[in-house]
């Protein structure tokens, strides 16, 4: 591979279409690009900008109706549309392998692990049965995979999402490819995992020279992994350019508009507002005459909207399409103002407290299964030292308060208790013991006992909009159902009142009429927000709203939160396993860890040490938006233990990188370390001062 002439993948001045009824419809358009042996080449842009569509074209998987219209695809000097199918089937999953963004639907659910690898390994390198097990429990090994033997005896359901995408990537390098396409490989994971699967890749990049092309929307995650960088918007190339180059001085103001997007480590709602594009990116069939981006773009003038930009050199390596990049170069182009550019305030002061909860714990009964049977006969022991309880503990002894106004943040993996923590503020989980109280009164357990003056003061937005909101009503109709349902009036004054929550959204009045299928994944999440804030509750909880979203309608999301909360007072659980954005939206941050809280601190001091070790690997893992930021390398070993068989102790203790010893074992207690931040940790908060220093990268890199 190393004495390869030619470049790995070369793209010349591709056009990929799709057959419509009125004609061409083109989702790719004059892209060229070139990736090198060893290369990690990102491919980055909003939803609808095409980066799909052309690692798809890539390897030659386009859907039925579309086709390459114009241009070329080489892979190692090949033309690869020029190939007979047994000459692609010869090279697809050899030497090219595609690496896709959900693995539970591309493994076999009925087949186990072990042997999906191993028919893998026997169909390619033509091995006996029991080489072919060896080879699987190799490439897990190399993919860094937790107790590989029992992955190999398990079928897919019976392992976590990290280890399926560890898998996968077992899979794809099984023929040592020369390329990979990794389309969104780390989007639905947790943070730690996404870091630990980063690491995965980075290496094996580097130790077998393999190339690979990274599509992705996490901003982050390029700046970690990624050598060079392509910017696509509306379906066009916008700028290419080193990773370090572009983030340093992006030279086109879409690569500009993403950057500022992202909530930064150390920035806050109070001093700092967001400042996502304005807009939306164009449908294929209403691309404008000149720019595509002028529409958006704050730097437009004149020439932009009539006449389309080349794509030009502008310094040795760097490409843009953009009319004004000379200018953007020379640092002679206006700052951006963006409309109502200032910060939400200072926090809303305190008005006493709203929600607490004290030791809520919400248990899961078990089946009466042999296995369950067995593991209540079992006593705790040395090699198995796991509490045999009888039910999966999701939430196990948390206490919180949040004051009125305030934001209070939750972070922590999957199976952390996050969102069993919402339902049980809200109602939908049954707490098993322990008590909530709002705003002075004690809340009945069930759903159904609350009453509807209750109900009107806690509303809820959900992580996937879509399945949130009813698909055969308009948006006026669900608008209006809260103020027919909660408040009582009539469906002619609950259609105006939702009309101006349309504008407070953001919205325009004839979006009344649309469905929800009609609207994009940024105004349905705007939708649902309305339709919480219409009752005009008292307290919001919000489970994961932005985590699907495009890094400029997350930012847009973020500030509407920001601004209807101080407008009307409401306070918010604010629910994600983004510390950043937690780290901007909250006044308070708790951290969760199988359905405990590990640490609880103001927003403002979670960033400095001393941090819990639990925190310490979160804020570790976070992909920074910076290539030069330098963050401690701390992985947890392992998987998240099982709800239903937490361990003994601290239930960190497991993974925990900076263990003690047997104390850990036995139940730790709360410190205090300084400004009303509490860790749950035996090391004393000195030792953890001691090592530990402040998160580095938490500032803007970009020159104004």
């Amino acid at each position: 591979m190393s004495n390869l002439i030619t470049p790995v993948l070369e793209i010349s001045n591709l056009t990929i279409g799709y057959r419509q009824p009125a004609g061409w419809l083109d989702a790719v358009r004059d892209v060229s690009l070139s990736i090198q042996p060893g290369q990690v080449y990102g491919l980055v842009g909003e939803s609808g900008s095409g980066k799909s569509t052309l690692a798809l074209a890539v390897m030659r998987y386009l859907g039925e109706g579309g086709a390459l219209r114009f241009g070329t695809i080489r892979f190692a000097g090949r033309d690869v549309y020029s190939l007979t199918p047994s000459e692609l089937q010869a090279i697809r999953g050899t030497q090219i392998a595609l690496v896709p963004q959900d693995p539970f639907s591309a493994l076999n659910p009925s087949i186990k692990v072990g042997e999906q690898i191993a028919e893998t390994l026997r169909w390619h390198q033509s091995l006996s049965p029991q080489e072919a097990r060896t080879q699987a429990r190799t490439l897990l090994d190399s993919v860094r995979m937790a107790d590989p033997n029992r992955v190999l005896d398990s079928y897919q359901h019976q392992i976590s999402g990290g280890m399926q995408q560890r898998v996968m990537i077992a899979l794809a390098l099984i023929s040592d490819p020369l390329l990979l396409v990794l389309d969104e490989p780390t989007t639905g994971l947790d943070v730690t995992t996404e870091a630990a699967i980063l690491d995965v890749f980075r290496g094996l990049m580097e130790t077998y020279n393999t190339a690979a092309l990274y599509v992705t929307h996490n901003l982050g995650v390029v700046a970690r992994i990624c050598d060079r960088v392509a910017v696509l918007y509306a379906s066009e190339l916008v700028e290419d350019a080193p990773t370090a180059e572009l983030y340093r001085q992006p030279l086109h103001p879409y690569t500009r508009g993403l950057l500022d997007s992202v909530p930064r480590l150390g920035e806050d709602k109070h001093h700092h507002r967001l400042t996502p594009i304005g807009g939306r990116i164009p449908h294929l069939d209403e691309l404008p005459p000149g720019c595509v981006f002028a529409p958006r773009c704050p730097l437009a003038v004149e020439l932009c909207h009539t006449t389309r930009p080349p794509l030009e050199e502008a310094v040795p390596g760097r490409r843009v399409r953009c009319h004004r990049w000379p200018e953007i170069l020379a640092g002679n182009a206006p700052t951006p103002e963006a409309a109502a550019a200032a910060p939400v305030g200072e926090a809303l002061p305190a008005g006493g407290m709203l929600l607490s909860l004290d030791d809520v714990r919400v248990h899961y009964p078990l089946g009466r299964g042999r296995l369950v049977g067995a593991q209540r006969r079992c006593a705790p022991t040395e090699r198995f030292p796991f509490a045999r309880g009888r039910a999966v503990r999701a939430l196990d002894g948390v206490s919180l308060t949040l004051g009125r106004g305030r934001t209070l943040g939750i972070v922590g993996e999957s199976g952390s208790g996050k969102t069993t923590l919402a339902r049980a503020i809200i109602g939908l989980a049954e707490p098993t013991s322990g008590g909530i109280q709002f705003s002075g009164v004690s809340l009945p357990r069930k759903l159904s006992r609350r009453p509807a003056a209750i109900l009107r003061k806690l509303q809820m937005v959900f992580q996937n909009p879509l399945e949130a909101l009813n698909p055969y009503l308009t948006i006026g109709e669900i608008l209006s159902r809260p103020f027919i349902r909660l408040l009582g009036l009539p469906r002619k004054e609950a259609l105006a009142e939702a009309v101006k929550l349309l504008a407070a959204v953001r919205l325009p009045e004839e979006y009344a009429a649309r469905l929800p299928g009609q609207l994009s994944g940024g105004e349905r999440q705007r939708i649902a927000i309305a339709r919480a804030f219409a009752a005009s509750p008292e307290l919001l909880v919000a489970d994961e709203p932005v985590s699907a979203l495009d890094v400029s309608v997350q930012a847009s999301i973020l500030n509407l939160l920001n601004e209807l909360q101080w407008a009307r007072g409401t306070a918010m659980v604010f629910i994600s396993h983004d510390l950043s954005v937690v780290g901007y939206l909250a006044d308070e941050v708790a951290v969760m860890y199988l359905g405990r809280v590990v640490q609880v601190a103001e927003a403002r001091d979670i960033f400095e040490a001393p941090y819990h070790p639990y925190t310490e690997a979160l804020l570790s893992a976070i992909p920074i938006p910076d290539p030069a930021a330098v963050q401690e390398n701390i992985r947890l070993d392992g998987e998240v233990p099982g709800a239903a068989n937490l361990p003994l102790g601290c239930p960190f203790h497991t993974r925990c990188p900076r263990l003690v010893g047997e104390i850990c074992r036995t139940e730790p207690p709360w410190q205090e370390a300084g400004g009303g931040k509490r860790i749950w940790c035996h090391i004393p908060v000195a030792e953890l001062a001691a090592v530990q220093g402040r998160v580095i990268g938490a500032g803007r890199q970009v020159d104004r």
